[in-house]
């Protein structure tokens, strides 16, 4: 035992890489998130940045849910996020429903929209 003292552990095991790799760029963490979320890639689509504008528009560029007028650049508290009121999993049919999205606070998705679906109030239906 008093050969491995002040080594630390070695040996046979050698160096494992390690599990958890953090990306160091956004477009490295939008690559990860996109290899392990299903219908991450519809978010990079012409079809949704014109939607989103839209949704935007049509809820007049007010957080639905604060009632806080949307006009901040991200990652401002106040910038513009339009948000999946019902998740949907990569199901296109839902993803592109206009009735099925609101437009909110940053803020407010970060925070309150996280934590309902942390603790599975949203159901996704199946």
């Amino acid at each position: 035992m008093g050969r491995l003292s002040g080594r630390g552990v070695g040996g046979r095991l050698g160096r494992q890489p390690a599990r958890l790799v953090l990306p160091s760029t956004e477009a490295e963490r939008s690559k990860q998130r996109a290899a392990i979320m299903p219908g991450r890639a519809l978010y990079n689509t012409k079809r949704w940045k014109q939607l989103r504008l839209e949704v935007l528009r049509r809820d007049g560029f007010t957080c639905q849910q604060t009632g806080v007028r949307l006009t901040g650049k991200a990652p401002a508290p106040n910038s513009p996020v339009v948000d999946h009121i019902r998740p949907h999993r990569g199901d296109e049919a839902l993803f592109f429903d206009p009735a099925n999205l609101q437009s909110v606070s940053k803020a407010w998705h970060d925070s309150e929209k996280q934590r309902q679906e942390k603790a599975g109030w949203l159901s996704d239906g199946l």
